[in-house]
């Protein structure tokens, strides 16, 4: 790890400055992976602590059909669950991550991570962001038992803009669903105005009647 990136990852991960003190660039190789590479896979052992120096990683759970769940996603300055939760219990890997675009990233290796534990401000962050992603997958929770897909959906296509460029299997993996529901579903919506198909882009026409569709009153009332 060079100068620059030692000064990136104390700015994104200021907890881990004690920690890091005593590592040498050696310890701490940067990976640079193109979207779509798999940096872990479920069931296998934790290879370190992952810290992200740009991008961003989708964490999945597959079930034996082919089906996938998004649990989170993790961005720089943020800490993987999975990995976190691997590592405490030092138990295989519980879900995979991909990344969803070029990233950057380092592993802080189990027993480096172990130690740092031992800092009580880096045992704070890492307690804090464990009861963050704790509350986010309450809310997956709640929302898969609760709320019709529907409106998972139109809540999934609001919020990036005019435009949503991304695949019918893309949004289907987010929702934990299956892609043939997902089309179905942008058609209807097609068919009623909300949007515009067209090849792994999505045009919103009506943003009040989607965010109608997907608050939860409208959907405890359908």
């Amino acid at each position: 790890m060079n100068p620059a990136d030692q000064q990136t990852l104390a700015q994104l991960y200021p907890a881990l400055r004690t920690a890091l003190a005593p590592l040498d660039a050696q310890a701490l190789p940067v990976m640079e992976v193109p979207a779509g590479t798999t940096l872990f896979h479920e069931h296998s052992p934790c290879a370190g602590f992952p810290l992200l120096l740009s991008g961003e990683v989708r964490v999945s759970r597959s079930a034996s059909s082919g089906r996938e769940l998004e649990l989170y996603r993790v961005v720089p300055g943020e800490l993987c669950l999975v990995s976190s939760s691997c590592l405490f219990a030092q138990q295989p890997l519980s879900a995979h991550g991909v990344a969803v675009k070029p990233t950057r990233l380092t592993l802080l290796a189990p027993d480096a991570f172990r130690a740092a534990l031992a800092q009580a401000d880096f045992r704070e962050f890492v307690l804090g962001l464990f009861a963050t992603r704790m509350a986010d997958l309450t809310a997956l929770i709640e929302a898969i038992a609760f709320q019709r897909l529907d409106s998972r959906l139109a809540a999934t296509l609001l919020g990036h803009g005019t435009q949503v460029h991304a695949t019918h299997q893309a949004l289907a993996d987010e929702l934990g669903t299956v892609r043939e529901i997902v089309t179905r579903l942008l058609h209807r919506f097609e068919r009623d105005g909300l949007i515009e198909l067209s090849r792994e882009c999505i045009t919103i026409c009506n943003s009040a009647a989607l965010r109608a569709i997907a608050s939860p009153a409208a959907s405890a009332s359908r």
